[in-house]
């Protein structure tokens, strides 16, 4: 509404009410007076009784004053109180135009929130993570949508945000724990209702959990393999195109994995880089082992896994320096899990995904990792979070109703590298009933993991800020927190100089648009408040929560006493167990029986057939004293063995001293 409208309904309504007040007092006077005919005609009827004109009252005050001296000094203050009203009215009118001029909206309407806004936009509830503080109340956010938090370190985001969530949050959880400062102030809690896991895979005794037991055997297991090797060529997630290696590797170790869970004993990641650098086998070996190995078949009709098969025949059609490059392209990406405390670690499952989900007792995940090791365990830590993510993912709740509600606690989430599956399902994760509470130190730390166009703030419905210490972080929240039109009062004053009073002074009003916050004032936010950015809604100025400054979270504060720790004795369940197929002859490759049984067995020795062949070329060598005849007949070296023609039968290496002596 403009301030001419405000002006027009101020002067309208002050006239209503005086007139309205004249009438009544017209109509009181004439009640009081019994309706006599002197007072003259009505000007109409309503429900039998007369109305006369207002203005009527003044004219009988004159004529019969002397008559009803007191039913017309109580109609006069009827009439007067009109007055009085419409003097209110004008003051309320004008009290609205200046309050109006508060909120003009030319260059921008942004303002902060109002307690009717913070009701309005859900953030005073009972449950949920928790935010922070808004006049001496709790701020939590219980929606499906996704938080995203940045703020520099030690500016008090574990103690105002992580730690209160953890104490608060009733369901399963992930928790990014680096210090596992976490663990130690909210398992004891959180043990009373979920199960608390800390794994660390740096720990001897940490529970173990084995990725390659999440591989689902049958149609998904290709799948489910798959998304194993795409993480595990891309350990930092700073790849953004694979090359000619990477793609080959990737095929490898697909093919690898698949084989070692139909095939080997050792069914892990460390098994897999036993197998492809298996000292008593060289790469041909082994590729040629993975065709000849019975995966899918039976007794009678015995068959290689189709993608294995496909796989070794890719790589043995190679040439042996390109293969060679494949080979170890794929072995870089392994050299993690030859750590024997993280073989350990990964060396079997105390714990399953769906276990994180589980109705009557959710799992609580606490990923510690010491600061020491983060960049050396960033691989599996992010393999880990990639399985979760795309398991829990794959059923709506409807089909899955048991699922409790799962939430991703993921402090300094950018350390973890970029997560392309994270960034693309973070968009419908919330409709499976997986939440992310992401922290981040400043919104450049978030573009340097995922790029500049990416789409984490988009899809995160609430975000809280503390005072940055980036000048673009700081940019950006200005920018978020949008622009308010003010406006600025020039005052001209005229007269002289010496004057007793000014003879003249005007006002001139400008409006100007102005950030609500400039970068400076969001660098300068004081140490106890942050800001709290809902979509739809305006942004809250909030105060910080800190945990140990309320009872109602110190008494939870511990670390639960009976720790889960790794269970040597009993193997992981699954369906994978036992499965260890033999070499079948018949899958044996006309380019190399021999090679693909001496594989199997492991035996570097000449096979005897080889020894016999050697025997063979010896008797049919010719005498070097005997001499040749001219006329000899041509057909008779057909039975002589050519020693090149029986190393590419064999597939010999001259290279080997024991291999044919002599030739």
């Amino acid at each position: 509404m403009t301030h001419t409208k405000i002006l027009i309904g101020q002067i309208v309504l002050s006239l209503l009410l005086v007139l309205a007040a004249i009438w009544g007092a017209t109509q009181w006077a004439a009640h009081a007076l019994g309706y006599q005919a002197a007072l003259g005609a009505p000007w109409f009827f309503s429900d039998g009784l007369p109305v006369y004109k207002p203005w009527r009252l003044f004219q009988w005050w004159y004529a019969y004053e002397a008559y009803a001296p007191e039913v017309f000094s109580q109609a006069g203050l009827i009439a007067a109180s009109g007055g009085f009203m419409a003097t209110l009215a004008a003051i309320a009118g004008s009290v609205l135009r200046a309050r109006h001029s508060k909120f003009v909206t030319t260059y921008g309407s942004a303002r902060w929130a109002k307690p009717v806004d913070v009701q309005k936009a859900g953030l005073q509830i009972r449950s949920g993570v928790m935010l922070g503080l808004y006049r001496n109340r709790y701020l939590r956010h219980d929606g499906p949508e996704h938080v995203l938090a940045f703020a520099p370190t030690r500016s008090g985001k574990g103690v105002g945000l992580v730690v209160p969530t953890l104490l608060e949050w009733r369901g399963g959880a992930i928790i990014h724990d680096i210090k596992g400062e976490n663990w130690s102030l909210t398992s004891r809690w959180r043990s009373t209702f979920t199960r608390c896991i800390r794994f660390d895979p740096t720990d001897m005794t940490t529970p173990r959990f084995n990725p390659l037991m999440e591989v689902r055997r049958g149609e998904h297991e290709v799948r489910d393999v798959q998304n194993i090797a795409d993480i595990l060529v891309d350990p930092e997630g700073s790849l953004e195109r694979r090359n000619h290696w990477d793609r080959t590797a990737h095929a490898l170790l697909t093919g690898s994995i698949l084989h070692v869970l139909y095939a080997e004993e050792d069914k892990t990641l460390a098994g897999v880089a036993r197998l492809l650098s298996d000292p008593a086998r060289s790469s041909e070996d082994v590729l040629q082992a993975m065709l000849a190995t019975n995966h899918v078949g039976t007794n009678a009709a015995p068959d290689a896994h189709p993608v294995v098969a496909q796989v070794a025949r890719e790589l043995l059609n190679k040439s042996d320096n390109e293969r060679s490059g494949v080979l170890s392209t794929a072995m870089s990406f392994l050299s993690l899990y030859r750590d024997p405390v993280i073989a350990r670690a990964t060396g079997a499952s105390d714990w399953r995904i769906e276990d994180l989900v589980d109705p009557e007792r959710p799992v609580s995940l606490y990923l510690v990792v010491p600061p020491s090791d983060i960049s050396r365990t960033k691989p599996l830590i992010r393999l880990i979070l990639n399985q979760v993510g795309r398991r829990l993912t794959e059923a709506l709740p409807a089909q899955d109703a048991k699922r409790t509600p799962l939430l991703m606690m993921l402090d300094e989430f950018p350390a973890l590298g970029r997560l392309d599956f994270f960034e693309t399902t973070l968009a419908f994760m919330a409709g499976y009933g997986v939440r992310a509470f992401l922290i981040a130190q400043s919104l450049n730390q978030i573009d340097k993991a995922y790029g500049v166009n990416n789409s984490i703030l988009d899809n995160c419905h609430v975000r809280v800020t503390f005072a940055t210490n980036d000048e673009r972080t700081a940019k950006r929240i200005s920018d978020a927190l949008g622009t308010a039109t003010e406006q600025r009062a020039q005052r001209n004053y005229a007269g002289h100089r010496l004057a007793p009073w000014l003879s003249h002074v005007m006002v001139s009003r400008q409006e100007t648009s102005r950030p609500l916050m400039t970068p400076g004032e969001v660098m300068q936010l004081p140490a106890s408040s942050e800001i709290v950015m809902v979509s739809g809604a305006p942004p809250v100025k909030a105060q910080k929560l800190r945990y140990y400054m309320d009872a109602n979270f110190t008494t939870r504060v511990g670390e639960a006493e009976n720790s889960e720790r790794a269970d040597s004795e009993a193997p992981s369940s699954s369906e994978w167990n036992g499965c260890v197929p033999d070499i079948c002859e018949d899958l044996v490759p006309d380019d190399g029986p021999e090679r693909s049984r001496r594989a199997s067995s492991g035996d570097r020795e000449i096979q005897r057939t080889v020894s016999d062949a050697n025997d063979a070329s010896r008797t049919a060598e010719p005498d070097n004293d005997a001499s040749v005849s001219d006329d000899a007949d041509d057909n008779s070296g057909d039975e002589t063995i050519d020693p090149s023609a029986l190393r590419r039968a064999f597939g010999l290496d001259l290279a080997d001293d024991d291999t044919l002596p002599g030739l």
